[in-house]
């Protein structure tokens, strides 16, 4: 389609955008859906949990939006930080951060966030051991469908993954993926019959345990 364009990952990527604004008013959105939006916090939080098989010491979430997730995560783990361009506010245990590239987290997680990125090629610089990411899954069937799809969002979603893509692009930043679903259509259900949601964890290649 025009203005997009496959890269060597096979990501399909937006090339001329006009970013757009991340505020408080966007991330109330999230607020909407009210107690769903735990329900989704505590999927995410049980897939990470149950993927590298312990609780980590530390965690950053990357574009927290209203900071579900990261009040999920405060229960149980030591040391929680989120990044966020908003700069919604978050409770005093979790500290908000504005560079996520000056210590090692044990975790990072991307939910919702990555695709949103102008440039996302600085995956290999993260200083952590795992890498959780979850978008939207794009199957891209045809022009047609892309066109139709409804998380294509122009200027906003600029980048769109499949699982083979996702895994590509993570490899080459020295991530192995140890673990992929589509859990999140138990709640983000999709009237097609292929998934809607993919959610995936990846491991640092050259991390020593």
């Amino acid at each position: 389609m025009e203005n997009y364009e496959i890269d060597e990952n096979g990501v399909i990527k937006q090339i001329n955008y006009n970013i757009k604004t991340y505020d408080e008013e966007y991330v109330s959105v999230y607020d909407r859906y009210g107690e769903l939006t735990n329900y989704m916090s505590y999927l995410r939080y049980g897939f990470l949990i149950g993927s590298i098989g312990k609780i980590p010491n530390s965690i950053l979430d990357i574009g927290y939006g209203n900071g579900s997730f990261l009040r999920v995560c405060s229960n149980s783990i030591s040391n929680c930080f989120g990044y966020d361009v908003s700069g919604v506010e978050l409770p005093n245990e979790i500290t908000i951060v504005d560079n996520f590239f000056d210590r090692h987290y044990e975790v990072i997680t991307f939910f919702d966030s990555l695709e949103h990125f102008e440039d996302i090629h600085f995956i290999d610089k993260l200083n952590c051991d795992y890498i959780c990411v979850s978008l939207p899954w794009c199957h891209n069937f045809d022009d047609g469908w892309f066109k139709q799809w409804k998380h294509r969002k122009p200027n906003e979603h600029l980048w769109h993954f499949n699982e083979k893509s996702l895994k590509a692009f993570m490899e080459k930043n020295n991530f192995t993926q140890i673990n992929s679903v589509n859990l999140e259509d138990n709640i983000r259900k999709n009237d097609e019959v292929y998934p809607n949601i993919l959610t995936a964890i990846f491991k640092k290649t050259n991390n020593k345990f």
